[in-house]
């Protein structure tokens, strides 16, 4: 093979097995596919030991993809319950899925998620360091991080999160001038504390360039973390986020002149009126590397909801450049998610993944909204519950107080505007 990864096949310009997969989903010419992947505009996680994927693309002028995060914890530490999320996320179309366990072997887990998922897979080392390793936070050296990357990079994992863009700098800044807060990354708090406990440089960020030749050998893309995005609308678009991201600008380029895709993380909690000035800002800085965002969630004050204002974040933040969502579910903030939980996070952020879509003319994209007016228009309801994002709730919502005539719903009767309008049109009378 004269290439190791997507990134290094586009720029020879050799065609790969994925791209001509992608290309057909996406309705995209190859060759402005290729283009686009040389430039780091558009990337392909796809593990070379990743049997079972599905190749999906990200970035500039395609679909909006979400993920869709799980995983066990040392308060709920069943694995069982995890793989059932896991299916329940394939068949409802999320195009990827982050194993954030860290807890017990989750190796094995991860084993069994590779082999049956053809979501691309992500996961945090950081996260799974402490359980590998088997050793206290502060014991761990740097070279036993980039073991956890390579153990994890041969399983078959697709892309990584590594926060190797909080360094001296960024911390010197951040302690400057504060946050209400502070960090609320997990890989990030963990990193941040073993530097403070043990005086050394980020090992990501030191030892950046053999991360690099890790992920290369295996095509794993990175996804360069935001260990200081903001945790609340008070810290949104600070000097710790801000100087944390023009870093990841200069990792990007270090990580495409070795061939190895990359995606940027991105906030976080963020008002509304701040987030179109920050997706452009992650492309000025970061060279148009598409953009991975959680939410933003743009409110603090909705426990139990914050899949709605997840949502509403969302959809702003992917009409104007965010090119990949990070769902998040009612639970957030609040315990690990359940079943119902994970669903309701799938439906809401694909809802604003694809309200994005629209918004930016993505071939297709409109085309089952005007086929869903059309079923309406006509009143055949089984034609709208086959179009519906969830079409199981729209039936048991339309069964659960069924009209006595099915041309109409509950709300409106007879009196039904599509009814009347249809009735009329045809030369019938109405009558009620």
């Amino acid at each position: 093979m004269s290439y190791h990864t997507q990134m290094e096949a586009a720029k020879k310009g050799i065609t790969t097995k994925e791209m001509k997969v992608v290309a057909e989903k996406e309705q995209i010419e190859i060759k402005s596919l290729m283009t686009l992947m040389a430039e780091g505009k558009i990337v392909i996680p796809a593990n070379i030991y990743h049997k079972s994927l599905s190749p999906e693309g990200i970035g500039q002028g395609l679909r909006t993809k979400i993920n869709v995060n799980l995983g066990v914890s040392g308060d709920c530490a069943d694995y069982t319950n995890e793989m059932e999320k896991v299916k329940l996320s394939v068949d409802l179309g999320a195009e990827a899925i982050m194993d954030l366990s860290n807890f017990g072997k989750t190796n094995i887990f991860r084993d069994k998620l590779i082999e049956f998922s053809p979501a691309m897979i992500g996961t945090v080392p950081m996260y799974d360091a402490l359980g590998y390793l088997e050793k206290d936070l502060k014991e761990i050296s740097a070279k036993d991080f980039l073991r956890v990357i390579e153990a994890h990079a041969k399983q078959g994992v697709d892309f990584m999160t590594i926060h190797a863009g909080i360094n001296r700098r960024t911390i010197d800044i951040f302690k400057q001038t504060g946050r209400l807060t502070n960090i609320v990354s997990r890989g990030g708090s963990l990193i941040f504390a073993w530097m403070e406990m043990t005086g050394n440089e980020n090992p990501f960020y030191e030892f950046y360039d053999e991360i690099l030749d890790i992920l290369y050998r295996y095509d794993v893309t990175i996804s360069l973390g935001d260990a200081l995005r903001p945790g609340s609308i008070h810290d949104s678009t600070d000097a710790g986020q801000v100087s944390e991201l023009i870093e990841l600008g200069i990792l990007t380029k270090r990580a495409w002149e070795k061939n190895v895709q990359v995606l940027i993380e991105g906030p976080g909690h963020m008002a509304i009126n701040e987030i179109a000035a920050n997706m452009a800002l992650e492309k000025r800085l970061c060279h148009g590397a598409p953009f991975y965002v959680l939410g933003p969630l743009v409110t603090d004050i909705a426990p139990g909801y914050d899949h709605i204002t997840s949502a509403i974040g969302g959809a702003i933040a992917a009409s104007n450049g965010a090119d990949f969502l990070c769902y998040v579910t009612p639970a957030e903030h609040l315990r690990l998610p359940d079943l119902a939980d994970v669903k309701e996070g799938i439906i809401a952020s694909k809802i604003a993944a694809h309200a994005a879509d629209i918004a930016n003319g993505i071939p297709g994209a409109k085309e089952m909204d005007d086929k869903m007016s059309d079923a309406r228009r006509r009143i055949d309801w089984e034609e709208m519950f086959s179009l519906a994002i969830d079409g199981e709730k729209a039936r048991k919502y339309f069964e659960t107080t069924p009209p006595a005539d099915r041309h109409s719903c509950t709300m409106c009767g007879k009196m039904c505007a599509m009814r009347t309008t249809n009735k009329i049109l045809a030369g019938e009378t109405v009558e009620f």
